[in-house]
């Protein structure tokens, strides 16, 4: 499972078009001022609310129209790498990764240096789980762009799938030196496609709890160790005498997830 990282500027850009449309319908009245009034904002061109409209169709997960919004622009602009990266990415998300694919790798003809399709072209592989290959893309895309926290995370989920832990660590370790909060839901990153699923989730908690017990982050440490315990990983209990914890191991928050767990109850009187 992955999910797909769209950025909240669609829907300013919309709510702000419809400020000006309700404006300019509503009548004007003429005032006299002594101070100079600051400069309306441009209005939208044709082009750019075409885009936008095709925007808001993915973020209603109408794909099917969506495709269709964004090859009409395609035909308009056929080098233009974002759009033709938009309409892989759409793909994506519609799970027809073949055409997402394709899409992808026109963009990179497109321009050489977009990184962001590189590493779109990786989660493709990754889905296919073609691991090494997905490794070739990301490490492509870091190559161009060595800022992205949410390709190091990738780069991590196809090390950790490839049972590469330590090199793992190390990439999720720089993710979030990038970006303390990588992995939480949250929506930067727009044109990156984040991988959000792993093979093992109960032993992928466990390291990436491991990775923020490393940095001193007790908080976070804990979080994703109790996650950890939730998905049936056994061995969350290492942590007691893993080295990687001993920064935060004294922590309450992190003595909290050892405790026992305690069971339901079935009160007849509560019913």
């Amino acid at each position: 499972m992955k999910r797909l990282i769209l950025p909240a500027v669609f829907l300013i850009l919309l709510s702000s078009s419809m400020v000006r449309a309700q404006q300019s319908a509503s009548p004007q009245v003429r005032q006299v001022s002594a101070t100079p009034t600051a400069p309306s904002q441009p209005v939208m061109t044709p082009r750019q609310l075409a885009e936008l409209r095709a925007d808001i169709l993915v973020a209603r997960k109408m794909y099917p129209q969506a495709v269709s919004a964004y090859l009409r622009l395609a035909r308009q602009e056929p080098k233009n790498p974002q759009l033709l990266n938009k309409l892989g990415m759409v793909y994506e998300m519609w799970g027809i990764n073949g055409r997402a694919e394709h899409w992808f790798k026109q963009a990179i003809k497109a321009d050489r240096t977009y990184a962001s399709a590189f590493n779109n072209v990786g989660t493709v592989e990754y889905a296919k789980h073609h691991y090494k290959g997905s490794e070739k893309w990301y490490k492509k895309a870091l190559k161009l762009r060595p800022d992205l926290a949410p390709v190091y995370s990738n780069l991590g989920y196809a090390y950790f799938d490839n049972k590469k832990y330590p090199l793992a660590m190390a990439a999720f370790e720089k993710a979030i030196e990038l970006d303390p909060l990588i992995f939480q839901e949250h929506g930067e990153g727009g044109s990156v496609v984040q991988q959000r699923g792993m093979s093992n989730p109960g032993l992928f908690y466990y390291f990436v709890a491991r990775t923020y017990a490393q940095l001193g982050n007790a908080e976070r440490a804990a979080h994703y160790l109790k996650m950890s315990r939730d998905d049936g990983y056994a061995k969350y209990t290492a942590a007691k005498a893993d080295p990687a914890f001993s920064r935060v191991i004294k922590s309450s928050l992190v003595q909290a997830v050892f405790a026992p767990v305690p069971e339901m109850v079935d009160n007849p009187r509560s019913r």
